[in-house]
């Protein structure tokens, strides 16, 4: 069943996926976009934590 990314949670569970996988530049940002939409700070710098590395994502 494909991933709807409506959520953290969704964003969260592809990153582990990608990480898996070996693709630890797409987990990195997935897990930025997870932890973005964590309203709670302090579990937003845990998600960081485990996808650990320099934020890969440009801003606008």
């Amino acid at each position: 069943m494909p991933l709807c990314f409506n959520t953290a949670a969704d964003y969260l569970q592809a990153a582990r996926e990608m990480a898996v996988s070996g693709r630890s530049t797409l987990a990195r940002l997935l897990a930025g976009e997870a932890a973005d939409r964590t309203p709670d700070p302090e579990e937003a710098a845990r998600i960081l934590r485990e996808f650990h590395g320099p934020s890969l994502r440009q801003e606008n």
